[in-house]
């Protein structure tokens, strides 16, 4: 009989522990008389993975070098146990093949905006690029008839900060960058004047003068906002700045190397388009977000069927970073665990400069001279490649040595927009394997562009969404 009673009593308790949410509602069924009742119907939001990205669940982890830190530096913090939200994250660095689509974007928007004030309100153009007139404002094309609100618009004349909602670019058509396929001399004259003056080219090259593509966008100052109580235009912060990449880095960076051929090919040369871009500011890799935002934005408007606003892409905090560097693990000293450089095979698990001096020791052990190819090495626990080495990357965190011990413990960020030092994280191609370590801490300028450091982008995931799945393959 006691024993009985033992296992039933067993029973009891289990059930009581595997049941931690409450039961259903009693309160009686909903009406409509006069009472107060939502008419939003009851559905699961179910967060939706970007292309490229995985999904980090939420958890607690020890923030902080949790090995000896033997050069004993102040960047050391004590240890700290803190919590973070799931968020997507991009499993690779970005490329310069991505980044080279933000630019093109730049370049191709600027140049179908000078085509379209040439234009003026068209004219009789096939529609397919023949003439300068079929680069004409939508608004302004005879098949497309302005609506209402649209011609509201146009009576007030548009707004005071220059943008114009009736002037919308005609994507449709086709620009023509070949100067055998300009239409007409006009198109010439706007197309030519992206370019750098023939005084300033070497072999009479062609090249779009960078310095005129300029990506515009507006970001809202909270921290401002927060201080002054209030929420408006007046902290709304417009910017427009170059987003083509310092290609120059590799020759500032190393004064007493011959580096020149990345310097004129890294970037735009097709057998480099998996490896990480670098040479870009904190400031550009933040623009890069936007226009990312922008994209994903622009396409939910284009649906028929109304979608969900997409959380804004943006840089990840300096531990939300290191949180995915650790791929899951407690008290790792690498994001594969540790405390070796090498597996079992004697192959290099990252792409770091092994001894000094000796930034390839040996090719078959997986060791490059620079950067490396995205992917190339083994993912974290998390599904994240190259979170150790190869280039560092920014964080949207500022940097101060004592951040982690002021910081909160639920989401912690120091994020300053104002302030010029910036976190970067885990290490470089050129660095050596202590700046691997998942608790490793650097900074730089937030206007400094370096041949070692690029970024990679978050998303964050609404709370109430119902998490996808972690990828396993």
């Amino acid at each position: 009989m006691k024993r009985i009673f033992l296992l039933l009593l067993s029973a009891s308790v289990v059930s009581v522990t595997v049941s931690c949410s409450g039961g259903g509602s009693s309160a009686g069924k909903p009406g409509t008389k006069g009472e107060l009742i939502p008419k939003e119907k009851s559905r699961s939001f179910v967060a939706q993975r970007p292309y490229g990205m995985v999904s980090i669940p939420s958890g607690s982890f020890v923030v902080g070098l949790a090995d000896e830190d033997m050069t004993d530096q102040p960047e050391k913090a004590a240890l700290k146990t803190v919590t973070v939200s799931s968020f997507f994250i991009d499993e690779a660095e970005t490329t310069n093949a991505e980044y080279r689509v933000f630019v093109n974007f730049v370049r191709d928007s600027i140049a179908r905006t000078l085509l379209a004030e040439a234009a003026g309100e068209g004219g009789d153009g096939s529609g397919r690029g023949e003439s300068i007139g079929d680069y004409a404002y939508r608004a302004y094309q005879e098949d497309e008839e302005m609506t209402p609100y649209q011609e509201w618009q146009e009576s007030q004349g548009g707004r005071e900060d220059g943008y114009d909602a009736n002037k919308k670019l005609d994507w449709s058509i086709p620009l023509h960058w070949s100067t055998a396929k300009y239409p007409d001399v006009e198109y010439a004259e706007v197309l030519e004047s992206m370019y750098l003056p023939a005084s300033q080219r070497i072999g009479n090259e062609r090249i779009i003068d960078a310095s005129k593509l300029k990506y515009s966008y507006v970001w809202e100052d909270h921290n401002s906002a927060i201080a002054e109580n209030e929420r408006g235009a007046n902290f709304l912060k417009r910017e427009s700045l170059a987003v083509y990449p310092d290609t120059t880095v590799w020759v500032r960076d190393f004064h007493y190397s011959y580096n020149e051929p990345l310097f004129e090919q890294y970037f735009w040369h097709n057998s480099y388009k998996d490896y990480p871009i670098v040479g870009v500011t904190w400031d550009q890799a933040r623009a890069y977000c936007d226009f990312r935002s922008k994209l994903k934005t622009d396409y939910n408007e284009s649906l028929k069927r109304k979608k969900q606003r997409p959380m804004r892409f943006r840089l990840p905090t300096e531990v939300e970073w290191e949180y995915a560097a650790r791929g899951g693990l407690e008290n790792a000293t690498f994001p594969w665990g540790g405390p070796y450089l090498m597996d079992d095979r004697a192959c290099y698990l990252a792409n770091f400069k092994p001894k000094r001096g000796n930034y390839m020791e040996d090719e078959k052990l997986g060791t490059y001279t620079y950067t490396a190819p995205v992917k190339k090495f083994r993912k974290n626990g998390y599904g994240l490649y190259d979170m150790a080495g190869n280039v560092s990357e920014w964080t949207n965190s500022q940097f101060n040595n004592s951040s982690y011990g002021f910081s909160n413990t639920l989401n912690p960020s120091t994020k300053d927009n104002t302030d010029t030092k910036k976190s970067v994280r885990g290490g470089s191609w050129k660095d050596i394997g202590y700046m691997l370590m998942v608790g490793a801490r650097d900074w730089e300028r937030k206007d400094s562009a370096r041949s070692y450091i690029g970024f990679r982008t978050v998303q964050d995931i609404p709370e109430a969404a119902v998490k996808p799945k972690r990828r396993t393959n």
